[in-house]
């Protein structure tokens, strides 16, 4: 048989066959006088089992190894092996597909800043009408990547805080304040004297378990990049009424 015809008959590809000779998995046949592959039955046999193999989930070195005489495992390892990684993979998979069905059933649908977790989102449609500020869209921005880059035992301690500043008609009141004082600043000077105001009312909004640290946000201040990129955010007025608002606040739990 000529190289078309073998693949034809195994189903594959030529390209797929001299990519086996390329690997050493099929064994190069002797040529014609006139050059051309001469392939036989053991060929086609060897060319049908490395199908079926690839076709199972087995990568190419995995093929090599069941195809050569000296291999230290045998077919029935190496497919043990691999069944235990597909049932490893489903488990996973039904995870993932668990995870996505509690974010698409989450109370209020999916917001803006999603995906994020079912108890946020039930959070931020609770108080959506303040996504109409323009600071109250920032700070859910930066809460829906907090939640993200928290690690994963804090993450709930983190909704449950937002909870606290959002979870109740009162909390969301002072919370709207707060944000309307902020807005009300975009264009402010730093030395603004509703600078104070807004910086008390933004300190009431925040609960203790927010951040536990809060006496060490004076040196994060200082040192940490993504606060100081949150303050670049922010209008320069703005900025420093977040800073002196964890300022209150760390005079306060001290």
């Amino acid at each position: 048989m000529r190289i078309g015809e073998l693949a034809g008959v195994v189903g594959v590809t030529t390209r797929a066959v001299r990519h086996y000779h390329h690997l050493g998995l099929l064994p190069e046949p002797e040529r014609r006088a006139n050059g051309y592959r001469e392939y036989g039955l053991r060929h086609a046999v060897v060319l049908a089992r490395i199908r079926r193999l690839t076709e199972l989930g087995l990568g190419l070195a995995e093929v090599r190894d069941v195809l050569a005489d000296e291999a230290g495992k045998d077919l029935v390892e190496v497919l043990t092996e691999l069944d235990e990684d597909l049932a490893r993979q489903e488990d996973a998979l039904r995870e993932r597909r668990a995870r996505l069905r509690a974010l698409l059933d989450a109370e209020g649908g999916m917001p803006a800043e999603g995906p994020v977790s079912p108890g946020l989102a039930a959070l931020f449609a609770q108080a959506a009408h303040l996504s109409d500020s323009p600071m109250a869209a920032k700070d859910r921005e930066i809460i829906a990547f907090l939640e993200t880059a928290v690690p994963d035992g804090e993450r709930e301690r983190l909704v449950s805080s937002v909870g606290e500043a959002l979870g109740s008609p009162g909390a969301v009141a002072r919370a709207e304040e707060a944000y309307a004082l902020l807005d009300a600043l975009a264009g402010a000077d730093p030395g603004d004297p509703r600078v104070d105001e807004a910086s008390r009312a933004l300190a009431d909004c925040i609960p203790p378990t927010l951040f536990p640290g809060i006496a060490e946000i004076g040196e994060l201040d200082q040192h940490d990049n993504v606060l100081r990129a949150f303050y670049d955010d922010l209008a320069p007025a703005q900025a420093e009424a977040v800073r002196r608002a964890l300022s209150i606040l760390t005079e306060e739990r001290r």
